[in-house]
């Protein structure tokens, strides 16, 4: 563990996948303090050279302490959660106790976007300020319009179409953020698995002939409607085009201003060299 120091702490809580290290980089290169709270089991990071601890997903009452003798006020929620703290590795703080059959209801029964939304509001009781990561990190944002040398030709944008409607339903229902159209039919929707999961189904459709082997389809990935923007954009990256293309996709479509895309400049180096394309769509309302 490096020494704490320097101006204007961050904290970042860092779950598994790329996001967590770009802002971090991001953080320090804005001249900030990062402090990693290092989610146990979500991802195996390397956090030489930043401040950190390792805290269980449960152990609210350490981290808010850990945050406070930092001087923190500022915290960046970013990264995947694959897992759910259990009631026995709770560690509330006695400010939350009365929040706790609330808590364990929305743990048991809550989608994802609910138990951001609780965890924001937790840290938000403490005095805690909740950043986007977006905010720290912007030039990971998708732009509209095709981001690389390939574009959308009509098949694909009713196949656009259709992904986006359905992937707008099941985010409202807080299920996931994506979804597979092919012939503009939908053939997938993301669920608690995540997109490379979805992605690997799709492969295994079309392996076994139950889609069809000449369209090729599109990936589609959108924030949930009711989303907070400061948690859990949309990514997507150098491997979501590998499978896409393993799953015989003509390409893969992202809210812009609403999406990130991790590895930007290999992913779409990778996404050009596979033939597909990766869109940006222009942000619907709400958020």
């Amino acid at each position: 563990m490096s020494p704490a120091g320097g101006s204007d702490p961050i904290a970042i809580i860092s779950g598994n996948g790329l996001l967590p290290h770009y802002v971090a980089r991001a953080a320090r290169d804005a001249g900030n303090t990062p402090f990693i709270v290092q989610l146990l089991g979500q991802g195996e990071h390397d956090w030489s050279g930043f401040d950190h601890i390792i805290a269980d997903l449960g152990a609210f009452q350490p981290v808010v302490a850990a945050l406070r003798k930092r001087n923190v006020r500022r915290i960046v929620l970013s990264g995947g959660v694959n897992s759910r703290p259990e009631l026995l590795t709770l560690r509330p703080t006695l400010g939350v106790l009365t929040s706790i059959p609330r808590i364990l209801s929305i743990l048991r029964s809550g989608g994802d976007d609910k138990v951001l939304r609780m965890v924001i509001g937790l840290f938000e009781k403490h005095g805690f300020e909740i950043v986007a990561a977006q905010e720290i990190a912007g030039d990971l944002l998708a732009k509209a319009g095709a981001l690389g040398r390939h574009a959308p030709d009509d098949a694909a944008h009713v196949d656009i179409a259709a992904a986006a409607k359905a992937a707008t339903a099941i985010g409202a229902m807080d299920i996931g953020q994506g979804a597979a159209s092919v012939g503009g039919r939908v053939i997938a929707l993301e669920g608690a698995e995540g997109t490379d999961q979805m992605l690997e189904r799709v492969a295994a459709l079309r392996k076994a002939g139950r889609i069809s082997q000449r369209r090729k389809g599109v990936l589609v990935k959108l924030c949930k409607p009711q989303q907070d923007l400061r948690a859990d954009l949309p990514s997507i990256g150098r491997n979501t085009v590998r499978l896409a293309a393993e799953a015989g996709l003509a390409g893969i479509a992202v809210e812009a201003g609403r999406s990130l895309i991790l590895e930007r400049a290999e992913t779409l180096a990778d996404a050009d060299a596979a033939g597909l394309f990766v869109y940006g769509l222009a942000p619907r309302g709400g958020g």
